[in-house]
């Protein structure tokens, strides 16, 4: 190794080298006791450390320490999979902590979604849960439905799929639309054990049924750094418009459920 290389780097390469044996959740050396093993000050051993958290292979945890995290497999924007489902085709345990599971008026960007004929104000089935695979929170996800779908309220919230309920009452979850967006963790930070300013992806989505009825609008936040969407394009010519069609969405939804 080349001598004028700064030693944080060669610190970082040899700590590479032991994440790749390393599994998902595993805890990682402090900086002190990482600056003891190497000969270096704390600060030197610090930086090493922030390049990897950069690349999303650290995550601390405030109060905690330092955790391995090994990428998920991204989810592909333009297939219905939701959260339970991706979670075991990734081998993990989908596991939820329920927020609130009630009946309650609807927001207006809610009966928009949900009542779009509606003069009058309307109620929801609002159900909020943290999406955790094993242990891990994931991302808060907040769903609505229309009022006459009482029984989700008596499913199994914590480790069962709402898709799957949907379809035992006959309802498929056929077409959907989203929107992308983002924000910082800011309140719901203790929730997901991260810090206020870490990023999340949040996506807006409207679910429609098999015969077209709107079904479940969802806001989903996910932690940027522990799950990510993969987006499938084409490349318009130039002078071409690159709009697909006129449907509710050429992409089909995949709410975590």
């Amino acid at each position: 190794m080349a001598a004028s290389q700064p030693l944080y780097e060669r610190i970082e390469k040899e700590l590479r080298r032991r994440l790749e044996a390393a599994a998902d959740g595993d805890p990682f050396p402090s900086e002190s006791r990482l600056a003891q093993e190497f000969g270096v000050s704390r600060m030197t051993a610090r930086a090493a450390l922030v390049r990897l958290e950069r690349d999303g292979l650290l995550e601390r945890v405030p109060g905690r320490g330092s955790f391995v995290r090994q990428a998920s497999a991204a989810r592909p924007v333009g297939t219905l999979l939701s959260f339970h489902d991706q979670a075991l085709a990734a081998g993990r345990t989908p596991r939820s902590r329920v927020l609130e599971a009630a009946v309650r008026p609807a927001t207006p960007p809610e009966a928009a979604a949900l009542y779009p004929a509606a003069a009058q104000p309307a109620s929801v089935i609002a159900i909020s849960r943290v999406r955790l695979f094993d242990d891990l929170p994931v991302a808060i996800e907040h769903a609505v439905f229309p009022a006459s779908l009482r029984t989700l309220l008596t499913a199994d919230l914590e480790t069962g799929s709402l898709h799957q309920t949907l379809r035992r009452m006959g309802l498929h979850p056929t077409l959907g639309s989203s929107v992308l967006t983002a924000r910082t963790a800011d309140g719901d930070a203790p929730e997901l054990d991260v810090d206020p300013t870490t990023p999340m992806l949040v996506e807006t989505r409207s679910i429609a049924d098999q015969h077209g009825n709107p079904l479940e609008y969802t806001v989903s936040s996910y932690v940027a750094h522990r799950y990510a969407l993969k987006v499938d394009f084409s490349v318009a010519a130039p002078g071409h418009s690159s709009r697909q069609d006129d449907g509710p969405a050429r992409d089909a939804a995949s709410r975590p459920a």
